[in-house]
């Protein structure tokens, strides 16, 4: 009898390898065209070869060395923000020179020689390039507008954006290392790089104070790491001292634009005042470089919780397979992605709008096709500052009687009995 028992319970067994096996291989087939497409979809450690060469260029046009390459001030002072400067490093045809002229009249850009460096890798018209560099596109926008968030009727205090219950924004400066070209504050810039006056800042901090509420406070520009380590140390140490604030939050693409501002002092300052996240805003592989990944590496050694927030750009970051690099990318760093958020419909930036139907086939390609790390919620922002709201492919088909039916990952079509 046990001799039987034992030969069925091989027969199952091996019943079972076997379609273990025919699953395995219907899910590696699931997988084959992204690694196929992932050969021509390198992050930033892959291309470091060009960007040497790129960043050699720079040095010698700037007559810089690497020391100054690294420090952030060096950066911030060498800038590209003028059409010859950029006509003396890249070669630009009359019309892309007339292009980058006739948008600057009307609206300002700079570029940190580090993001020009990946610029230059990517190519005239890549992905960086038109985050970067002024489009002609931008002056032919006729539909925009400049606060589709409507910021100026959500700020019941100076310097602070308020739109949910328990938290808000300070805004501290209009300042970038980079102006992004879908920057959705580019109203904000102006001509001239001005931090918020002290005044201002203290009469955000009153009313955070007076309102007992609000335990989450974001610290946004303009960037707001482009603060001096000095006034950080002041905002962040007033704001700790809060009772009701439980957690600080900074937003900041230096780890993206300039990397180099992530200094040792800058994270002695955060570790002082725990907790603090920061979300910055890494939209394509290429931009997660060692730099990127050494200036992550401190801030988390600082304590300092690390989120993404991308923006779904036309031509950037509008492809599955795109955005599904960038995420893995972002987990081996140990940047977890957080949102991907639905491009504004801001003024000047309209060439980079997607359709919803988009960001929703990126949703379907990373929901079950990658870890759920690397998912993050998609989101479109309601007009007029009433919030962010999550838009999700549909995986309730019906829900009636305690039976729901369910789409899986794969649109297997399967019924499931909630217990009553």
């Amino acid at each position: 009898m046990s001799v039987i028992w034992k030969q069925d319970q091989e027969v199952v067994a091996k019943d079972k390898r076997k379609i273990a096996l025919k699953r395995a291989k219907e899910l590696k087939a699931h997988i084959e065209d992204y690694l196929q497409n992932k050969q021509n979809i390198p992050d930033g450690f892959e291309i470091q070869e060009a960007y040497n060469l790129a960043k050699g260029k720079l040095l010698k046009y700037f007559n810089a060395s690497e020391e100054q390459w690294n420090n952030w001030h060096w950066q911030m002072a060498n800038r590209i923000r003028d059409v010859e400067v950029l006509g003396d490093i890249i070669d630009l045809t009359p019309e892309e020179r007339d292009a980058v002229e006739k948008v600057g009249k009307q609206y300002r850009w700079a570029v940190s020689p580090y993001y020009l460096a990946l610029a230059m890798v990517g190519g005239k018209g890549g992905a960086i390039w038109l985050q970067a560099i002024p489009s002609i596109e931008e002056v032919k926008d006729r539909y925009g507008v400049e606060d589709p968030m409507g910021e100026e009727y959500t700020s019941p205090a100076p310097g602070i954006t308020r739109r949910y219950p328990d938290r808000l924004i300070i805004n501290v400066t209009n300042q970038c290392a980079m102006y992004c070209r879908h920057c959705q504050r580019r109203r904000n810039i102006g001509e001239v790089d001005v931090h918020k006056p002290r005044k201002v800042l203290e009469a955000a901090l009153q009313y955070i104070r007076e309102n007992k509420e609000i335990r989450d406070v974001l610290i946004t520009g303009g960037d707001a790491l482009l603060l001096s380590d000095q006034q950080l140390d002041w905002l962040l140490g007033e704001l700790h001292n809060i009772p009701h604030v439980e957690i600080k939050r900074i937003g900041t693409r230096t780890p993206v634009t300039m990397p180099q501002r992530i200094t040792p002092e800058l994270c002695e300052v955060l570790e002082k005042y725990p907790p603090i996240y920061i979300n910055s805003q890494f939209n394509h592989p290429l931009e997660v470089t060692p730099e990127a990944k050494q200036a992550c590496d401190r801030l988390i050694k600082a304590g300092v919780v690390l989120g993404n927030q991308a923006v779904l750009l036309k031509n950037v970051n509008n492809q599955p397979d795109v955005m599904k690099r960038l995420n893995q990318s972002l987990l081996k760093i140990r940047v977890r992605p957080y949102y991907i958020f639905h491009a504004k419909s801001v003024k000047g930036t309209r060439h980079f709008i997607t359709g919803v139907d988009e960001g929703l086939a990126i949703m379907e390609q990373l929901r079950g096709y990658t870890s759920g790390l690397a998912v993050p919620t998609y989101i479109i922002n309601a007009p007029n500052g009433y919030g962010k709201t999550p838009i999700l492919p549909q995986y309730v088909i019906e829900n009636k009687n305690n039976h729901i039916t369910l789409r899986t990952w794969e649109k297997r079509i399967i019924p499931y009995q909630i217990s009553s």
